[in-house]
């Protein structure tokens, strides 16, 4: 789901602005994946999170939806 690359570029930005070195026995590629799939994980749960609310648990209010997407330009 992530850009591989992307993440790459902001992981080694951030952590050359640390001043945090990787270690020698680990590869750039499987910190890359490790650290993805770690925010991936959290993504799908803070996605569910907000179909709850956003869906109110099933009692839908489609007029607040409405005015949502009137906000957004009705995109």
């Amino acid at each position: 789901m992530l850009d591989r690359g992307v993440v790459e570029e902001f992981l080694y930005c951030k952590l050359k602005e640390l001043k945090i070195k990787i270690p020698r026995d680990i590869k750039k590629k499987a910190l890359v994946e490790a650290f993805c799939q770690y925010v991936e994980d959290d993504y799908y749960e803070w996605l569910k999170d907000n179909f709850k609310s956003f869906f109110r648990d099933g009692e839908v209010d489609w007029e607040w939806i409405r005015g949502k997407i009137r906000a957004i330009g009705g995109v």
